[in-house]
């Protein structure tokens, strides 16, 4: 076990990946680190990243990014992929998840980590979530977590256990051991568990208590593989149940421990910032924080003990390109940052129909349905933003709508859109509340306007839209939306906030589509 030996020390800001980017897991290859997250109903799943400094990550492929390898037909916003855990071994990677939708825990391998990925290998008898795969002494083991063996007592009530793993049939093989149920009296939901072998200790890593306020990183030992783990009498080793729901950063837990190259010891982590009051708009996010290893226990952010803002650490930076504030889409693919609800519909979208605009083609589906809707979006990813688009459609009825939205669930989003009422074409703001649309603000659209200009201003929770007709001058739709009913503590769920492009026909068949000519998304303070 190795500390890093103190040396010029470079400062990181916290979140390491702001918005929608829960569940992380990190592993090194040579100077490499990879990391995953979990992206439950939402398609291509599975970001996966490289950095050469924990800090600034480049996205290099979507892990789960065909339809053989992700069902998620019907699959509610929290459902779908949780809890990935990436790991290298022998010239291969490993990445293992549950689809609680369909099929249950299975594994994929690449050999390049950009992909392309394996079709999945579904594990009979890995019952539960939140799987991890472990290699010792020229073999595999599956981990995960499931309901207590000796019979659920309580809602929660839940273990972690261990078998081997045949990586040639990939199944299980062998006796099943629990390994622990966590460090808390009446624990509830230990979970993501994470396993390695550090100098004579096997350490078992998990988060408990609950992905709320109350999660926490607790944190075991044995000598032996299968039996015999104590808990670090620091446990919880970190956790901000303590500090209340007002603190700026909440919700932390679920964490994967890396070591760099020099020695130095790290910790990735999920954690929420709400805003605008207890308000998590942008879900749970990825967090980084040091680590330093005293008798043979795990310290994080010594002499602090929480997460921070910002941090320091050893490692050189090696800056990214970051991601781009315009698409104007030119290429013949969406970028790896572009998402879909559920699986896409094949003659959903197009880029190459007209040539430098996203075509989205107008369905029956709507946002408000657990299925495949005509939408492309991206992760919201600051609390005061910018979006905007350029737009050509013009509904020809009354069931015909085309805009933007900030999604996040079927229930609860708010958008500005073109319809038709009345036979007059209008711009209007709607918000959704537990699924019932409220009409903020309408107005109408004199003359000849195929192209509109629609632009989002977020300030905190205060959100107002704004329309061109020319891109130059913009008028006000809407002042001061709430948004407030887009976060967890109101909506509910595991997801942070998207924001997109968006057609619907509401339930009638439709010819039409809207044309989207750029997307523009980025902080602007």
């Amino acid at each position: 076990m190795k500390n890093a030996n103190q040396s010029e020390q470079c400062t990181f800001n916290n979140p390491i990946m702001p918005g929608f980017y829960p569940d992380p897991s990190v592993c090194r290859v040579g100077e490499d680190f990879y990391l995953v997250t979990s992206t439950f109903a939402y398609f291509p799943g599975v970001p996966i990243f490289q950095s050469r400094d924990l800090v600034n990550w480049k996205q290099i492929g979507n892990v789960l990014d065909r339809p053989s390898q992700l069902n998620l037909q019907g699959a509610g916003h929290s459902q779908g992929i949780f809890a990935p855990t990436l790991r290298y071994h022998e010239g291969t990677f490993y990445m293992i998840t549950t689809n609680v939708s369909h099929g249950g825990n299975f594994v994929v391998t690449a050999t390049d980590p950009a992909g392309p990925w394996s079709d999945p290998y579904f594990i009979e008898g890995a019952e539960g979530i939140d799987p991890t795969i472990f290699f010792d002494d020229g073999k595999a083991y599956y981990l995960g977590t499931r309901p207590c063996s000796e019979g659920v007592r309580y809602n929660g009530n839940w273990e972690v256990w261990l078998r081997e793993l045949d990586l040639d049939s990939m199944k299980l093989v062998g006796d099943s051991y629990v390994l622990w149920r966590g460090a808390m009296v009446d624990v509830i939901w230990p979970e993501g568990p994470h396993l390695y072998k550090i100098d004579e200790y096997y350490y078992l890593l998990i988060a408990e208590g609950g992905t709320g306020p109350n999660h926490a990183v607790t944190i075991a030992r044995s000598k032996s593989l299968t039996e015999g783990y104590v808990g670090n009498p620091n446990n919880p080793i970190i956790t901000h149940r303590h500090l209340g729901k007002r603190y700026p950063v909440v919700n932390v837990g679920h964490a994967d421990l890396v070591q760099a190259a020099n020695g130095q010891w790290f910790m990735v982590m999920l954690a929420s910032r709400p805003y605008g009051g207890s308000y998590s708009n942008l879900g749970r996010e990825t967090f980084l924080a040091s680590v330093v290893w005293e008798d043979g226990w795990p310290v994080v952010n010594e002499g602090r003990g929480i997460l921070e803002e910002q941090g320091t650490l050893d490692l050189k930076p090696v800056p990214v390109e970051s991601q781009l504030r315009f698409d104007h889409f030119d290429s013949d693919k969406l970028g790896l940052q572009w998402m879909f609800l559920r699986n896409p519909q094949e003659d959903l979208y197009s880029l190459t129909e007209r040539k430098g605009y996203l075509r989205l083609k107008l369905k029956p589906q709507t946002l408000k349905e657990k299925e495949n809707s005509s939408f492309v979006c991206l992760r919201q990813r600051h609390m005061d933003y910018v979006a905007a688009t350029a737009m050509e459609f013009v509904p020809g009825n009354a069931n015909e709508t085309a805009g933007l939205v900030v999604i996040q669930n079927d229930l609860y989003h708010v958008r500005i859109e073109r319809a038709l009422v009345e036979k007059q074409q209008v711009l209007r703001v709607l918000t959704c509340i537990d699924g019932q649309d409220t009409h903020i603000a309408q107005i109408a659209l004199e003359g000849d306007v195929s192209r509109l200009y629609i632009k989002l201003a977020a300030t905190g929770q205060q959100l107002n839209f704004y329309y061109s007709t020319d891109g130059s001058q913009y008028h006000l739709v809407a002042e001061q939306v709430d948004t407030s009913s887009l976060s967890t503590e109101v909506a509910g769920g595991f997801v942070g906030c998207c924001i997109g492009m968006f057609s619907s026909s509401n339930g009638t068949s439709s010819d039409q589509v809207a044309d989207f000519d750029w997307f523009e998304y980025g902080s602007y303070k």
